[in-house]
Order: C-alpha cells, then structure tokens, then sequence
C-alpha cells in the first residue's frame, strides 16, 4: 500500500496503490487526513487507479474522508474507480453521496 499526496490548486489528490485492507488502512487514514488538515483544501480527490484490491476497510476510509472534508466545507471524489469498486461502493450505499468525479462521467 502507498500514497501518493500532491496538491493541484485546492485539490488534493491522494493515489492509492497496492491493497487497501485492514492492515493498511490506518496508515493510509493518517496520511490523507493530516495532509488534507494542513492544506485545507477545498476537494480532496481519492484516485484508485492504481488500486489492485480493497477490502471493507475501504469503505470506511471514504466515509471517514468525506466526513471529515464536510466538517471542513470540502467535498470528496472518486476517480480511477473500477467496475469491481464500483459495485463494492453501491452495495455499501455510497452511490448516494455526491462522491463520483463528474469528470468521468458518474454521476
């Protein structure tokens, strides 16, 4: 698992590769949330193209990240989300947050 933070205007934009489980989560939580606190950007985007497996644990780093950009008057969005992800994220009920970046065509 790795994370690669970079900052476009008032986008973060965390790339998360490798596997997403409950061993790596914790870390990764850490990472985005300390980076998204100290730019206090206004979007943070969550890129799993480069994601070979997520597991439940992913699930709970959108919900938390996205909690934590609304208490921040922020937002967050998915990109490079595969159609395996995707039906992960509708099962748990995430496709009814404003989460999809529309730049790929979600809605």
């Amino acid at each position: 698992m790795q994370v690669n933070l970079t900052r476009e205007g008032d986008t973060l934009i965390a790339a998360i590769s490798g596997e997403l489980d409950h061993h790596t989560a914790a870390a990764m939580r850490q990472q985005i949330d300390t980076a998204a606190l100290s730019c206090r950007c206004r979007v943070l985007r969550l890129d799993f193209s480069a994601l070979t497996f997520m597991d439940s644990s992913g699930i709970g780093l959108i919900m938390g990240r996205y909690r934590l950009m609304q208490s921040m008057g922020g937002c967050v969005q998915l990109q490079g989300v595969s159609g395996r992800l995707e039906r992960m994220i509708r099962l748990a009920g995430l496709d009814k947050l404003p989460i999809w970046n529309t730049q790929e065509g979600k809605e």
